[in-house]
């Protein structure tokens, strides 16, 4: 929670000591007073907007014996709708107002009545909540009969309505509200059923692809046996090379699907999962992983072809080839970070020129043991992915990883500006940092987590 600072301080004195001087200059009754009390106490008790609607003409009724009419603006129609009225309670459906009733800013009195104006700032419209910084005007309250009411009780129904407006907005707000939740949890139970189990069924498809594929070789060798038994034809020769062709095309095609489908559920089954949608964040189903085995290599064979296509070399660590170490994280989400930082390096390495003179156009990655960086006998572990190119500007190296920034190449290769705040979101759940270094010959993206079990490891 962000701590108020001396100015903030001052700042809110001033508007008190305003308030004070209002409430005074004011001078409303004790019957006017304790209308507004009555509002906000029944406002509080009440959860419901309908409910709200009722007390908004039913306070000012008991008070000071008025009639009241509510009228609200439909967001849609952008007409005024008549909502409650102090005889009949809600409209069901709501009646559309009559010519003289209009939206205006100001008070204004037609046909012996008094409206006064509602308005709130940002309204709550389907969808959200509308950007505007200032009043919205959403609605007006009626009250009649005109002769009744004097200019001090004029003056007091435009602060009352203030109060409606106020109280409208957090009432739609906490509706809405109530409505998205409603929508996120069928929303799961959909995803569940219609995506996630039905992905399922590729398992299936997969098998008997291979099947079909171990056939095709069993014809093959039965159509070479026919071949050597009646002796060597041209044309068997030339079905049994495209008989192998075909095979090994297929075995190919079967291999990268089958890999892409493992990562494409894997990435699903670890943003869909129930538990993120019951508590409202991602909820980290974490174990003990094997980084190189486990994350980087999958995902790097996923990328590898896209990055040699663009003519990016990957440079392997030695120092990581062979090792075991290992970290506690969520496999799924851990993943879907080498899979952000593999993306982005297909999209953004470029060549460069070393000091040799020689072009070089790399993608490389990598890990250093930070000890003590959790504290005393606590290391850490930092995990790189570099690619050369020209430096970010200060402002990209800023906002990098802030949701929705673009770099300035971003429009050309179609981002979106949320990878990397997907990154540090991940990597900051699992108690780690998130980083750009510039390099001599290029950008270095980093991630830090703790170790686990690091005495064990005893290979560093």
């Amino acid at each position: 929670m962000k701590k108020a600072s001396l100015s903030d301080l001052a700042s809110m004195r001033e508007r008190a000591k305003q308030k004070r001087q209002d409430y005074v200059r004011y001078d409303f009754s004790q019957k006017k007073n304790d209308a507004l009390k009555t509002f906000f106490d029944l406002a509080q008790e009440y959860d419901e907007v309908d409910d709200l609607y009722r007390i908004c003409v039913v306070v000012l009724e008991e008070m000071f014996q008025v009639e009241c009419r509510l009228y609200i603006l439909n967001n849609l129609t952008q007409q005024l709708e008549l909502i409650c009225d102090s005889q009949t309670g809600i409209l069901n459906p709501p009646k559309k107002s009559d010519s003289h009733v209009c939206l205006s800013d100001k008070p204004y009195s037609a046909k012996s009545s008094f409206f006064a104006p509602i308005a709130s700032k940002g309204l709550a419209v389907e969808g959200g909540v509308s950007p505007s910084p200032g009043p919205v005007l959403i609605g007006v309250l009626e009250v009649y009969p005109l002769a009744k009411l004097t200019e001090a009780d004029k003056f007091f129904l435009t602060k009352y309505t203030n109060r409606i407006g106020y109280n409208l907005r957090k009432k739609m707000l906490a509706q809405q509200n109530i409505s998205h939740l409603k929508f996120i949890k069928n929303l799961v139970a959909d995803i569940e059923h219609n995506v996630i189990i039905p992905n399922m069924y590729f398992k299936h498809l997969f098998r008997q692809l291979r099947k079909r594929i171990s056939e095709l070789n069993q014809l093959k060798e039965f159509v070479q046996k026919a071949n050597d038994e009646i002796g060597a034809s041209p044309k068997c020769q030339e079905t049994l090379c495209k008989i192998s062709d075909l095979k090994t095309e297929l075995g190919k095609a079967y291999t990268e699907i089958d890999k892409h489908h493992v990562n494409t559920t894997m990435f699903l089954e670890s943003l869909f999962r129930r538990d993120h949608f019951e508590k409202g964040r991602f909820v980290l189903h974490n174990k003990i992983l094997n980084v190189e085995k486990e994350i980087i290599k999958p995902q790097l064979d996923h990328y590898k072809n896209r990055l040699l296509e663009r003519g990016i070399r990957i440079e392997l660590p030695t120092d990581i080839r062979n090792e075991n170490f290992t970290i506690q994280a969520d496999l799924g989400l851990l993943a879907q970070v080498y899979a952000n930082f593999f993306s982005n390096a297909v999209k953004y390495t470029k060549e460069i020129i070393d000091k040799e003179g020689r072009p070089r156009k790399i993608m490389a990655y990598g890990r250093r043991v930070l000890h003590d960086y959790y504290g005393p006998d606590k290391p850490g572990i930092k995990l790189n992915v570099f690619t050369t190119g020209p430096h970010l500007s200060s402002e990209e190296a800023k906002n990098i990883f802030i949701d929705g920034f673009k770099g300035y190449d971003s429009n050309e290769i179609n981002s979106h500006g949320h990878g990397l705040a997907f990154v540090k979101m991940v990597i900051e759940l699992h108690g780690g940092k998130v980083g750009h270094d510039m390099t001599e010959q290029g950008n270095n993206f980093y991630f830090i987590l703790p170790i686990v079990n690091f005495e064990a490891q005893t290979s560093w």
